[in-house]
């Protein structure tokens, strides 16, 4: 079939308006699992404080009638301490940018100061599962908050050659890493009843994609079916409970952890602590263009480690 000779189509008319939809489609991930499940609170220097404390071991406590007591020494307390780090992202629009009609957004510069606002969350994501240590600011070297990691050295699982962190009061210290082993139920068991006798309690065990499916056939898991009646029965695929002899971990797969690592947690003993909560600061004009920054200046706190615990040196791929 072909067009009636002379007839005006779109292939040569002039002046059709464009289709932009009005949306603006993101596939970028936000989720801070880690985060989210952490605590929050507020401190007042770029170094700060808190202290650890512990009971006596339980014992066989019996004494004679009338004896005299030979008093006990007491235990301090353990002070640990982290540093404080600035985490910003910087926007600067022009003018005319921010004037003329756009699709999708009416405000140039809110719609960037908003991703920037969740690319600092996940930087924060990252920081705090990947291995970083505590580092004071120095020169033109940055203060940086030490990671979950470089807490965790009680209640470890790693492959040959790996060495927990060494550390007193600040964890500036790093993990070294030992040779990758596949991911197996055992390593959790482990490291589960090493919590437990050290007198923690099991929340979250935090992992990436490719450990996540190895855990989802773990013989632990929680059934992964519910009784639908005569309704249609939706199959599953996902394990997100694992039962452990001490308590139920969730398994939360985390996109922005390093991915050789599992780390149990104790959401408890976890908090993320503000000395700048987020702000936007706007900055000199210095041109046709509106200048922002998004900051906070933040670090972890691991209230006691002896409550988390990591399998670490794990296959990937």
């Amino acid at each position: 079939m072909t067009a009636v000779t002379n007839t005006y189509t779109t292939a040569t008319a002039k002046g059709i308006r464009e289709d932009l939809a009005n949306l603006i489609s993101n596939i970028a991930p936000e989720e801070t699992p880690i985060m989210t499940a952490a605590g929050s609170g507020t401190i007042s220097n770029t170094l700060y404080e808190w202290q650890t404390d512990d009971l006596a071991s339980a014992a066989a406590n019996s004494k004679l009638e009338g004896d005299e007591t030979t008093f006990s020494a007491s235990t301090a307390t353990v002070r640990l301490s982290n540093y404080a780090q600035i985490s910003s992202k910087d926007v600067i629009v022009s003018g005319t940018l921010e004037a003329v009609n756009k699709a999708g957004r009416k405000s140039e510069l809110a719609c960037q100061i908003s991703k920037r606002g969740k690319e600092i969350k996940r930087d924060m994501e990252f920081i705090i599962s990947n291995g970083q240590i505590a580092r004071a600011e120095f020169s033109a070297t940055t203060r940086q908050t030490a990671s979950l990691q470089a807490f965790i050295k009680t209640n470890t699982s790693k492959g040959s050659g790996g060495v927990d962190p060494v550390y007193t009061t600040l964890a500036n210290n790093a993990r070294t890493d030992g040779t990758q082993r596949a991911f197996t139920e055992a390593m959790v068991k482990d490291v589960a009843q090493k919590i437990w006798n050290q007198g923690g309690k099991l929340d979250m065990l935090v992992v990436g994609a490719f450990n996540k499916q190895a855990a989802s056939a773990f013989t632990g898991i929680s059934t992964n079916r519910n009784e639908t009646g005569n309704k249609v029965a939706t199959i599953v695929a996902a394990a997100d409970v694992y039962m452990s002899d001490f308590g139920a971990l969730q398994i939360v797969p985390n996109r922005f952890s390093r991915s050789r690592d599992a780390l149990v947690i104790d959401r408890d003993m976890v908090s993320v602590d503000k000395l700048r909560n987020y702000r936007v600061e706007e900055r000199a004009k210095t041109g046709d263009a509106e200048k922002r920054e998004m900051l906070v200046e933040w670090g972890l706190k691991v209230t006691n480690e002896k409550g988390l615990g990591i399998v670490a040196d794990l296959t990937t791929s």
